[in-house]
């Protein structure tokens, strides 16, 4: 009799606890607050400019103030960091996680399965895992591509650079963003007839080694959207310069930082559009009906400085933007 008289408790406790739970989650959904949880790869500039224009847009579109609760992290480039982070934006229950860079986008779906989850600043999100289609995303995971056109902008390096016969690449081996876009990079360059001179750096302590070795050995160096290199993107301006080996950038963030010039993405923009479709989830669209978006414009854009410090001019430019 005591035993089922416990056991009686025991059920009525829980039952007690479980709506005390419910409860707690209906006044948060009555409240209006909004969670969303941002998982940062690293702190540098472009991811930095994505987070930025994702917030700035929700605001735009009405999600501020006491409107929304942003859960933002940053696992500063560490893996560990990124499956604890990942764990703790799941045990936040959040309406849905943003995740900025494909290391933190694949750490975040194998930690959280259920949260509805957005992505930016991923060149390839199939073969980064994490959808098996960019039409109808299948692994509760869509987002905005930061993929852009690495044969014309290596095309672009070659005009705004004729007589460069080696063209140098940076990049961070274990990103499999960067690994995607060199390939493509490499095929191009000897398409030309080119040489493609490759350093990697796994960190940015390996940037200024690695680009040093690019200057002594390549007449114009390309950098694809890598994370290492951006973030170590001020040391391969230095380096640039002192060496008078220009530098064409895949992010047009970066060209304040190091490079002449590009024909490129904004991460800002893209940020904003990860933010509408946020917006369309917030507002009870499922996760696969939105298709994979690639970033909806690019632009021209130069460093002043650099373009005089090559001998360039805007004619230059606009022809080689051809």
């Amino acid at each position: 009799m005591k035993m089922k008289q416990l056991l009686i408790g025991l059920t009525t406790l829980a039952a007690v606890l479980s709506l005390a739970a419910c409860g707690k989650q209906n006044a948060a959904k009555k409240d209006g607050t909004v969670k969303i949880g941002i998982l940062q790869l690293i702190d540098q500039s472009a991811l930095n400019a994505a987070r930025k224009g994702f917030t700035e847009e929700l605001a735009k579109e009405g999600y501020k103030g006491k409107k929304i609760k942003i859960d933002y992290v940053n696992a500063q480039g560490d893996q560990a960091n990124l499956k604890s982070m990942s764990q703790q934006l799941k045990q936040d229950k959040n309406d849905l996680n943003l995740a900025i860079a494909t290391p933190a986008a694949q750490a975040l779906q194998k930690e959280d399965a259920d949260t509805p989850m957005l992505f930016t600043a991923i060149t390839d999100p199939k073969f980064a895992g994490l959808t098996t289609s960019t039409k109808a995303p299948d692994k509760n995971a869509t987002g905005v591509t930061d993929m852009v056109d690495v044969k014309g902008q290596i095309d672009f390096t070659h005009k705004l650079f004729p007589k460069a016969k080696k063209i140098g690449l940076l990049y961070n081996a274990a990103e499999a963003n960067s690994v995607f876009q060199i390939k493509l990079a490499k095929q191009e360059i000897k398409k030309l007839g080119l040489t493609a001179v490759v350093k990697t750096a796994a960190t940015t302590n390996d940037v200024q080694q690695a680009v040093e070795a690019l200057a002594g050995q390549a007449d114009a160096i390309y950098i694809p959207t890598d994370n290492v290199a951006a973030a170590g993107m001020a040391t391969v301006g230095k380096v640039s310069e002192k060496a008078k080996v220009p530098v064409v950038n895949a992010d047009a963030t970066m060209i304040k930082l190091a490079g002449v010039a590009t024909k490129g993405i904004n991460y800002e923009d893209l940020g904003k559009q990860a933010a509408k479709m946020a917006v369309q989830i917030l507002k009870g669209k499922q996760v696969k009906d939105l298709p994979i978006q690639s970033p909806a414009k690019t632009e021209l854009v130069s460093n002043a400085k650099r373009m005089k410090l090559f001998n360039l001019t805007q004619a230059d430019l606009e022809n080689a933007a051809k």
